[in-house]
């Protein structure tokens, strides 16, 4: 009895929260990361608050739920998700025209959208997003990661300036000392404790926005149960539903290629959808991963279970609700140091370099690209995934489509009859099939044809709508055309549709 051995590599097997609790080395490293994680959290939740038009405290409990949540029911381990700057992008419109209750109302259908889509498969479809487009999103991300500290470094005093220096030096030597810590924990103490003792007048955590001093608590919204509330969260629900499942599938993508591990896509879909509703019900704002966080989480801290997901939710209470008036004196240049870490390390140096470029076909470079510029000028990571997809489904078959070769012969039967034979090699489609219209000599050709389909194969109705037309055209110069050589799919999907895509 043989045994099939596969070639496929096997990914590193996953550490697990058992396996994290029996290790005490592992256990600092991922209440460690949790910490540092929470604390970068707080300004970039109050920022978003801002931004979907909220109080500080729905971004900050949306955070603590969702990352809480993700961290049970998410199926990407170390990943962190929590109130993004596009979820709040998208239901801002809601709190400005309907008010907060319609505000959460969406946030719950969007949760529940996602877990229908999420068990419908959604998830399988990440494979249709092709590197290059991958590529693209991550180097957009860490355009936006550095471009969001662009506010905190403008129309400051002269002192954050070295102060952020300094934290990029901690953050980037002393990992070369010891790794025993974080680094960006330890610049974030050490600043904030410079920045107390030296009683420095710079931007703190609570000039952002006032920090809760109270626990979340249930909330149920008072819309009205009718069609015409439908109607109004409806859009932004299914809107909310798509970027957060966009954003975290893709993330979750990011991860598993940097630890080398797989996640359960489809279990992440309807967690991230289960977490919303979660979140809805304690009157946050929604949200999905957060591609910084987590490579602060996964790159910068080293951890790899849920536990530090759990923690950087739990800590993110404790800190906003317990130790409101401690978190409040951080400078925010230490939060801008460790994130502009983060968009240098999130960024792909290797893709844009000459020798790479050079070696990439134009195609790829041009996707690649488009990602980039459409998420940075939207801000939008939907939009710019989608509109890579397009341009990258274009380029494909722009680029099969040449690969379609047709070859004429003339054929002398025993009879002496002539027969001009037409070998067609190629993937047939819409592409393809519109320039095979012109590959035929229909006056200089004998009164029988044969189209020999052996090498090639018909998938849509537009090439069996060109083979129509190409055999009328012959049969109006009183001429007979044989298509032959078809495989078993491209006859059944010829057969079909034969005769029946013109009018009469």
């Amino acid at each position: 009895m043989s045994t099939a051995v596969s070639d496929e590599p096997t990914p590193t097997p996953e550490p697990t929260v058992r396996t994290a609790l029996r290790s005490p080395r592992m256990l600092r490293t991922e209440v460690l990361a949790g910490l540092v994680v929470a604390l970068a959290l707080i300004p970039e939740a109050i920022s978003f608050s801002i931004i979907a038009g909220v109080d500080p405290r729905v971004g900050l409990f949306a955070s603590f739920t969702m990352a809480v949540s993700i961290a049970v029911l998410g199926g990407r381990p170390a990943m962190v998700s929590a109130a993004t700057g596009a979820i709040a992008l998208v239901i801002a419109p809601v709190v400005r025209e309907h008010g907060m209750d319609y505000l959460i109302a969406t946030v719950i259908l969007g949760g529940l959208l996602q877990v229908v889509l999420g068990l419908a498969g959604v998830a399988r479809l990440m494979r249709f997003i092709p590197r290059s487009v991958m590529v693209g999103f991550v180097n957009a991300l860490a355009i936006l990661i550095f471009l969001a500290q662009v506010p905190h470094l403008v129309d400051v005093p002269l002192a954050v300036y070295p102060m952020v220096a300094v934290g990029i030096a901690v953050i980037v030597a002393l990992p070369r000392v010891t790794r025993v810590v974080p680094a960006p924990l330890v610049a974030i103490v050490a600043l904030t404790g410079f920045a107390v003792l030296a009683a420095l007048d710079v931007p703190t955590v609570g000039d952002e926005g006032a920090l809760p001093h109270s626990l979340p608590s249930l909330v149920v919204p008072h819309v009205p149960l009718t069609t015409d509330t439908l109607l109004v969260i409806g859009p932004y629900a299914l809107a909310m539903a798509l970027v957060g499942l966009l954003e975290s599938l893709l993330t979750a993508k990011l991860v598993d290629d940097i630890t080398d591990t797989h996640s359960h896509k489809t279990r992440e879909a309807w967690g991230q959808g289960a977490s919303n509703v979660i979140t809805g019900l304690f009157g946050g704002m929604g949200g999905c991963a957060m591609i910084g966080q987590t490579m602060i989480n996964v790159k910068a801290s080293g951890a790899r279970t849920r536990i530090s997901t759990f923690l950087a939710g739990v800590f993110l209470l404790v800190l906003v609700v317990g130790l409101g008036d401690v978190v409040a004196v951080i400078p925010m240049a230490a939060l801008v140091a460790v994130m502009v870490m983060v968009s240098v390390g999130t960024f792909d140096w290797h893709s844009i370099r000459p020798a790479t470029l050079r070696r990439m076909p134009r195609s790829e470079t041009l996707v690649m690209v488009a990602t980039v510029v459409v998420v940075v000028a939207t801000h939008n990571l939907a939009i710019g995934v989608a509109v890579g997809v397009v341009v990258a489904m274009v380029m494909f078959a722009r680029r099969v489509a040449h690969f379609t070769r047709t070859h004429r012969e003339l054929v002398e039967a025993t009879d002496g009859s002539v027969t001009a034979r037409y070998t067609v090699t190629g993937e047939l489609f819409f592409a393809s099939s519109n320039d095979l219209y012109t590959q035929f000599d229909y006056a200089g050709d004998p009164e029988r044809v044969v189209i020999d389909l052996t090498h090639s194969h018909i998938w849509d109705a537009s090439t069996v709508a060109s083979l129509d037309a190409i055999t009328t055209k012959y049969e109006r110069k009183g001429k007979t055309v044989e298509i032959v050589g078809l495989n078993d799919s491209s006859a059944e999907r010829h057969d079909r549709l034969t005769g029946s895509l013109t009018p009469h």
